[in-house]
């Protein structure tokens, strides 16, 4: 018995169900995506502010739009605020990105506070800021702290008067941003005339 097991063929090892480089296939593809490398930050901080639905009174019915408040920044010092409307929300916010993009501006920064006290008023909104020692934070609320949050300031007192509409506010806080001047122009600085208009489209 032990002779006819010892002379008897060897048995065929199973043939694999699957492809042997199947595994390593997955492996080298997943090195391949590990290779692209990290993807690059985006240049400019988008926020949405508030997006409304808007109606249009036409000869069939009412027609409904959206209308979206987007602040754009790069968290250093430009800053940008858009109002667009668009027949759905993503059509809304994308045309208010490109505006507030458009009409981005350089404001002045005193370390991580802005240098002096600025109040300007648009239409009925009326807001106030104020210089902050170091870590005092950001001491605002809604519209403000969150276009002050993309332009790089880190300690701010702010107070926001008059009318609660968000475009209003939106464009007085940045009204007050553009009114800075540096520290080291107060001397020489001519008195700056902060002209704001709404963009609507």
């Amino acid at each position: 018995m032990a002779d006819i097991i010892e002379n008897a063929a060897p048995v065929a090892a199973p043939v694999p169900t699957s492809s042997p480089n199947r595994g390593q296939g997955g492996q080298n593809n997943r090195g391949n995506r590990r290779d692209q490398g990290p993807v690059e930050p985006k240049q400019f901080e988008e926020v949405v502010i508030n997006i409304d639905r808007v109606s249009r009174v036409v000869k069939g019915g009412r027609r409904f739009r959206f209308k979206a408040l987007v602040v754009v920044g790069d968290r250093k010092s430009k800053v940008g605020v858009g109002v667009a409307k668009g027949a759905d929300v993503q059509a809304a916010v994308a045309k208010a990105t490109d505006v507030a993009k458009k009409h981005m501006t350089t404001i002045a920064i005193d370390g991580d506070s802005v240098p002096h006290e600025s109040e300007v008023r648009f239409s009925g909104a009326q807001v106030l800021l104020k210089p902050a020692a170091p870590g005092t934070g950001i001491i605002a609320g809604g519209v403000v702290r969150t276009i002050i949050g993309v332009t790089g300031i880190r300690n701010l007192l702010s107070k926001s008067l008059g009318s609660t509409n968000k475009v209003n506010i939106a464009y007085a806080t940045v009204g007050a941003l553009t009114s800075m001047v540096p520290k080291d122009e107060w001397l020489n600085a001519p008195v700056k005339k902060v002209t704001t208009k709404k963009e609507t489209k």
